[in-house]
């Protein structure tokens, strides 16, 4: 908690004088047009400091903390943008439990966290990640984020090996279901909410291909291409959507 603490003092710069919320607000939305998304979770992180029960902000820094520290190399740097994004979600869970984006958020932040966990804490941290995403979804049917969620969620269980499946029940407990079959329709529900959201599409590319439909792999990644961009990681999207396109070609 001290370390998490220092953590945001730290990336937090000094306001001699505490700016209008408006203010911060609008340029934290600028910052985030431009895909400065560092920037943008500065000023929405003192927006948080100014209303501490502003629901939405809360969730914006919560999932802009899993997007930063999702290209963190530095392990320290990646785990503490990690854990605040699950603070940041635990915070907007608490003032509103009934709320899809918090719920939605916090499974993003719990399967990032699951990135670097080890043991029985990666296995519960797979069955919270499918709660929150599944009560997202409750909440809201149009919440493509939770779709997208569960779409990874079902790909990458569906995709353990029998040996890594064994051992993972032998000492960690059971594995959920999950199949590829699942994880395409989830993907495609999130496509149908949200045609521009460019991650699902390679996402999506990347389970037809493993299920032996190399076309609309294919197909899905070209037409990716041409999509504007939202967030500072579709570049480097599009860019493995091309290498995959060499690849599958």
């Amino acid at each position: 908690m001290i370390r998490f603490l220092l953590f945001i003092l730290l990336i937090l710069p000094f306001e001699s004088q505490a700016q209008d919320v408006n203010s911060l607000l609008k340029e934290a939305q600028q910052q985030e047009s431009l895909l400065r998304e560092s920037e943008a979770f500065s000023k929405y992180a003192q927006v948080v400091r100014l209303q501490p029960s502003n629901l939405a902000v809360l969730c914006k820094c919560s999932e802009l903390c899993t997007y930063i520290g999702g290209r963190e190399i530095d392990k320290v740097k990646k785990t503490d943008y990690f854990r605040a994004g699950k603070t940041y979600a635990a915070a907007a869970l608490k003032i509103n439990p009934n709320s899809s984006e918090a719920n939605v958020v916090m499974a993003m932040a719990i399967g990032r966290l699951t990135l670097i966990a080890s043991g029985k804490d990666k296995i519960a941290s797979v069955n919270d990640i499918k709660l929150y995403a599944d009560k997202a979804i409750k909440l809201d049917p149009a919440n493509f984020k939770a779709y997208h969620v569960l779409g990874k969620w079902n790909y990458e269980i569906s995709n353990l090996n029998f040996l890594e499946r064994t051992l993972a029940k032998l000492f960690y407990g059971d594995v959920p279901k999950a199949s590829l079959g699942d994880a395409i329709a989830d993907y495609e529900k999130a496509r149908s909410i949200n045609p521009g959201y460019i991650l699902n599409y390679l996402e999506l590319a990347k389970a037809y291909y493993r299920n032996d439909q190399k076309k609309k792999a294919i197909d899905l990644l070209v037409s990716m291409m041409p999509l504007p961009n939202h967030v500072f990681d579709d570049t480097r999207i599009k860019n493995e959507g091309n290498r995959l396109l060499k690849e599958w070609r």
